[in-house]
């Protein structure tokens, strides 16, 4: 035997010489001034029941590539901190780092950690000496740091989590030298609830892992929601003996249309995988953080059939210089016996892993890891009191004073301001939302930013819905119509039946969704209402488009007379003006300017004034210029063919000035019958209730014993300036102003024919726009029709305002009468 062993001594020498590899140091460990501790889950162990006290050898057990990424990412943090001339100079940071694969066979390494020269100091005992470990970084999961975390607090050495969101954990007292740079579960169920409320789902399904991680989160979940419209219809634990297959078919039976999953990693996928074979379709998964970037359930078969996968994730965030640092170590050639005598479990056994297989697994958590071991540098350079080459070398540096430091934490990493509370939960940070597109991508589609303040945000056009189109529902009872009340149907607030709530009464859902509320006296409601409101007043305002229109065409009527009024002063001593009506015209065209005022008011809210304003002016001022083109159309039959036949009427009308005169007694007269009528029943403000039971329409009530003597003078001087200008009818073709007239009273009349029967058919508050634009067509039928064809026979036809002109006008058709 002896002869054999030393043959294959000398073998191996032999072969040794030949390959020439390279003895690496470990990928476990690196000495320093100043250690760091490190526990990640590289290996997961499979639950074995042993007979006898024993630790697992975790290189054993599944090997965890997403795990061993953040291996690597604590290794290259340490290794850039020892070449950075700002941080920590002339200082280098070593490292101790276990696989800690099991929370309950696995403590080792652990007590390693914390040991002094491998012995552990009994806590009754003075501090003599003390671990080199300054802080750790890690463990990953809840469960571990539950389970490890209290050895670590004795000596307030620094404990910094890169994964446990256990909420419990911010419990200073009971945990005071632990801090994480991740979020707690309740900002991770804040995110969930959000995106819920957000498609308005109501009927969820809440599957969780069977461990602290997991019932924290459905505690939580369960607390979050009591104050809103979801409903947690059903909550499962999953764990290895999980019967998947009763589950979903009682998912399917109660017709859960979103599944939130809350667990691990390889128990998501676990879950999954089994939806997918159980052939689980048409349901909205959301994942938390721990699986939602999981490359490998993207490339499983069938996974688009499962329906749609949201998720809240870690952001990404590219670390500068990872990926070189994972090829160049592995594409160095080593020895495989190069680990042989290292502690326990600190053995990979994955060296013939690829950098690319590396850097392709799921990035979350990698930042947490990088600012974890940037916090714990940066408050050792402040222990030490750095400055920029050098540190105080005669400072000993106790992981406490590495705690306090670590506290105060305020520096910038990847433009993220690092920075803890004083429960160790970290000030930085945000959520991903994500949504498991159709190539295979965690494609993101929105954010939950906590800092400076909360910010959520989802852009529903980038999500593929296996609906096709529409956002999926999720509801145990569809959402009552408006106005109709819940009535319970069941133990859960969303399965209910709805019933209308009938006149008289409403519902308020924000107060009670459940009762119809019988509105007050002085309150109306229809069937299916949701408030009892008042009447809605309702008039036309000055803003109103239609108001400003017509207002705007009062002042154009305005500066029209006034320009037409310019034109007849300067051509006053001309036939056209004189045959118009001479100094008349002026006072048509001051009174058509005073009648446009009334269209002023019958905008704003009514008011006595307003309403006396409002028909005063028209009545008044439009019965002076009535009365002009009685005058005026009685002249001009007068002229051309009473003249002749009865020359003593036209002697008496010239010599007394018969026109003024009648212009006189019409205008005092209606001044008289306004002057009466308003003093005893002026128009006031008049509220419209009986057309319309939802609305009071602010009018003016007039009334009609008073405005009838007024009406019936305006009637009777247009009948009898109509009377008069129809006589003028056969008068000489170019001498039409007896025509004109008549085609200005045919517009009046049509005019207020047409208001007479819209007031008849609409009784809303337009019908103020419409009176106005009855008035203000009446006012633009004479100023258009009567004096514009004189303006442009003064302006553009001079050779027809001569008197040569008018006089053989005149002479031509006295002898065709005299004929």
């Amino acid at each position: 035997m002896k002869h054999v062993l030393a043959s294959l001594c000398l073998l191996r020498a032999f072969l040794h010489a030949l390959t020439q590899c390279t003895v690496r140091a470990s990928e476990f460990q690196l000495d320093g001034d100043y250690l760091l501790g490190g526990v990640f889950d590289i290996h997961h162990s499979v639950t074995v029941y042993h007979d006898r006290p024993e630790a697992i050898d975790c290189s054993s057990q599944p090997f965890s590539l997403s795990s061993y990424r953040k291996f690597q990412l604590m290794r290259f943090s340490v290794e850039e901190i020892n070449n950075s001339t700002n941080l920590l100079p002339n200082v280098s940071l070593g490292y101790d780092i276990f696989d800690h694969c099991s929370d309950t066979h696995n403590f080792p390494g652990i007590l390693k950690l914390f040991s002094a020269d491998g012995l552990i100091q009994p806590w009754g005992e003075p501090h003599k000496n003390v671990s080199k470990v300054m802080a750790v970084v890690g463990p990953f999961s809840s469960t571990d740091t539950l389970t490890i975390a209290p050895l670590f607090m004795k000596d307030y050495i620094p404990m910094i989590s890169y994964g446990a969101a256990y909420s419990a954990l911010e419990e200073i007292e009971k945990y005071p030298s632990f801090l994480r740079t991740v979020h707690s579960n309740k900002n991770i169920i804040d995110v969930i609830v959000n995106i819920v409320q957000h498609f308005n789902w109501h009927w969820v399904a809440f599957l969780y892992s069977d461990d602290d991680f997991g019932e924290d989160g459905k505690d939580l979940f369960m607390k979050r929601i009591k104050a809103t419209e979801i409903c947690l219809a059903y909550t499962h634990r999953l764990n290895n003996n999980t019967n998947t297959s009763l589950m979903f078919k009682q998912i399917e039976a109660q017709r859960i249309h979103v599944i939130i999953g809350f667990a691990p990693k390889l128990i998501a996928e676990a879950l999954i995988e089994s939806a997918i074979q159980l052939n689980v379709t048409n349901k909205v998964w959301i994942a938390g953080d721990t699986w939602s970037l999981n490359k490998k359930l993207h490339k499983e078969k069938g996974i688009q059939n499962i329906g749609t996968v949201l998720g809240v994730s870690q952001p990404v965030v590219p670390i500068p210089g990872f990926s070189d640092f994972i090829y160049s170590f592995k594409n160095q050639t080593h020895c495989k016996n190069a680990e042989q005598n290292m502690f326990c479990n600190q053995v990979c056994n994955c060296s013939n892993l690829s950098p690319e297989e590396i850097l392709a697994v799921d990035p979350s958590f990698n930042f947490p890891v990088y600012s974890a071991v940037y916090a714990i540098a940066h408050a050792l350079h402040n222990t030490l009191q750095c400055g920029v080459d050098q540190c105080n070398g005669n400072i000993t540096v106790y992981p406490y004073m590495v705690l306090e430091e670590l506290m105060k934490s305020n520096f910038t990493l990847l433009n993220q301001s690092i920075q803890f509370y004083e429960n160790g939960d970290p000030q930085f940070g945000s959520y991903s939302i994500v949504f498991w597109n159709h190539s295979g991508d965690a494609e993101d589609i929105g954010f939950y930013r906590f800092h400076p303040s909360v910010h959520f945000f989802i852009n529903n056009t980038n999500i593929q819905w296996y609906t096709k189109g529409e956002v999926p529902t999720s509801l145990c009872s569809p959402e009552c119509d408006v106005g109709f009340a819940k009535e319970h149907d069941g133990i859960h607030k969303c399965c209910f039946n709805c019933e209308i709530c009938p006149d008289g009464a409403y519902i308020n859902i924000t107060e009670d969704p459940y009762t119809c509320i019988k509105c007050k006296e002085t309150e109306w409601s229809t069937p299916g209402s949701t408030s009892c409101n008042l009447r809605v007043v309702e008039y036309v305002p000055f803003t109103d488009i239609g108001a400003i229109v017509i207002m705007i065409g009062a002042w154009v009527l305005v500066g029209l007379t006034l320009a037409m009024s310019v034109l007849f002063a300067i051509n006053y001593n001309t036939p056209v003006v004189r045959s118009a009506g001479g100094p008349m015209c002026f006072l048509i065209f001051s009174c058509l300017s005073l009648c446009s005022l009334s269209v002023f008011f019958y905008f704003g809210k009514p008011s006595t004034s307003f309403c006396i304003l409002r028909f005063l002016p028209f009545l008044l001022f439009y019965t002076v210029c009535l009365a002009c083109f009685v005058v005026r159309s009685f002249q001009i039959v007068c002229i051309f063919k009473i003249a002749a036949k009865f020359p003593m009427l036209h002697t008496w009308w010239m010599k007394y000035h018969g026109q003024w005169l009648v212009i006189t007694v019409a205008f005092v007269t209606q001044a008289i019958l306004l002057l009466f009528g308003y003093t005893f029943a002026p128009p006031k403000a008049y509220n419209e209730t009986l057309e319309y039971p939802d609305k009071i329409i602010l009018g003016c009530d007039i009334n009609l014993k008073a405005s009838f003597g007024p009406v019936v003078l305006l009637v009777f001087l247009c009948s009898l300036c109509f009377i008069f200008s129809y006589m003028g009818k056969d008068l000489p073709k170019n001498y039409n102003e007896a025509k004109a007239i008549t085609f200005c009273l045919l517009l009046l009349i049509l005019t207020w024919v047409i208001f007479a029967t819209e007031y008849l058919l609409y009784h809303g508050k337009y019908i103020q726009t419409f009176n106005a634009l009855a008035v203000l067509s009446s006012l633009y039928s004479f100023l258009l029709w009567y004096f514009l064809p004189k303006c442009y026979i003064i302006i553009f036809q001079p050779h027809r305002n001569t008197q040569e002109y008018f006089q053989g006008l005149i002479q031509n058709y006295t002898k065709t009468i005299s004929q």
